[in-house]
């Protein structure tokens, strides 16, 4: 029996992106003839209508950059900003979200920095630690979030079973990969990472047989880089926390996202994040999850009106087109 295809989910999010902007921004999209893309200084228009003034100047009080194609329909920034940053000051909800994700009791949220009206909130983005744990920041000057340094999409912080813990999110969309990674470029990682990167000295087994230069190739580099300043900011006990986890979310339908793409690895797997995981001298410090077990539940019991919930269901479709998710065995 032939197999059939597997879905082309970035084919179908781009349509589904054009779709959207065709109903919700006539007249203001195909930016260099894509009708999933808006012009670059329409950015705003990106988000979530309730988020973009808190959007701008967030990112202005704290010098975060916006990513180059943060007007693109398929923008993982744009879609994190639009999960995420409508709960900032909804604590309740992302209990919820980190339950799900961890498990154990419902924790109890501790605000990351104070909004754009000096309210606290409870969700940061593009977080880069407070020391210069990855050997990146200029010499001179001060480090910009989210831009030429490791900087994770979001950062969550709560109080569970009494103690301090901190979750670093990685968010994806439609990426994939499998470009070799540059040589030119290899002199100056291993430089700024090799001391780090093995245990105990760093997250992942000394044992695995591997060399640096196998972890240069994405996704393995984004998630050697993230787990080393989880790491890191874990052995600091940065703002108190005592434990630090990555969790990564993806769709589940992006398939193309979870292949194994560093020769060194393929023989230990076919899944990338199941791949990662099993190389980390503590597996549970990394969590991979999709975007559906995370938020369907929660979008299901959202209030009638709720506009973070209704903008979801309306702009991601494959939120809505499966069955929920069950996921906990991954964690």
């Amino acid at each position: 029996m032939t197999t059939p295809p597997r879905p082309d989910f970035v084919a179908e999010q781009r349509a589904a992106q054009a779709a959207f902007f065709a109903a919700e921004h006539p007249g203001h999209v195909g930016f260099e003839g894509s009708l999933y893309r808006l012009h670059p200084d329409d950015r705003l228009s990106n988000l979530n209508p309730v988020i973009r003034d808190a959007a701008e100047r967030s990112f202005a009080d704290n010098a975060i950059a916006w990513h180059q194609h943060a007007a693109h329909g398929l923008s993982s920034q744009a879609a994190c900003l639009n999960f995420l940053m409508p709960l900032a000051t909804r604590p309740d909800v992302l209990a919820r979200l980190v339950q799900s994700a961890v498990g154990g009791e419902l924790p109890e949220m501790l605000a990351v920095e104070a909004g754009p009206d000096g309210e606290p909130w409870f969700v940061g983005f593009e977080w880069i630690g407070r020391e210069d744990y990855l050997n990146e920041w200029p010499r001179s000057g001060q480090p910009r979030r989210g831009a030429n340094v490791t900087s994770a999409d979001a950062i969550l912080r709560y109080r569970q079973a009494g103690r301090i813990e901190t979750l670093l999110v990685e968010w994806k969309y439609t990426e994939s990969y499998g470009a070799p990674p540059e040589q030119k470029r290899e002199a100056e990682r291993l430089r700024r990472y090799q001391k780090i990167i093995f245990s105990p000295f760093g997250p992942l087994r000394s044992d695995a047989g591997l060399k640096p230069a196998d972890l240069f190739w994405d996704p393995f580099y984004q998630l050697m880089r993230q787990q080393v300043l989880a790491w890191r900011m874990q052995a600091a006990r940065e703002d108190a926390t005592e434990r630090v986890r990555v969790l990564h979310v993806a769709p589940a339908g992006n398939w193309r996202l979870r292949r194994v793409t560093s020769p060194a690895l393929r023989a230990l797997g076919d899944d990338a994040f199941a791949v990662f995981r099993g190389l980390l001298a503590d597996p549970e410090s990394f969590v991979s999850l999709s975007t559906e077990a995370l938020f369907q539940p929660l979008i299901a019991d959202a209030p009638a009106d709720d506009q973070w919930a209704l903008y979801l269901r309306s702009r991601y479709g494959f939120l809505t087109s499966c069955e929920p998710v069950d996921e906990a065995e991954d964690r």
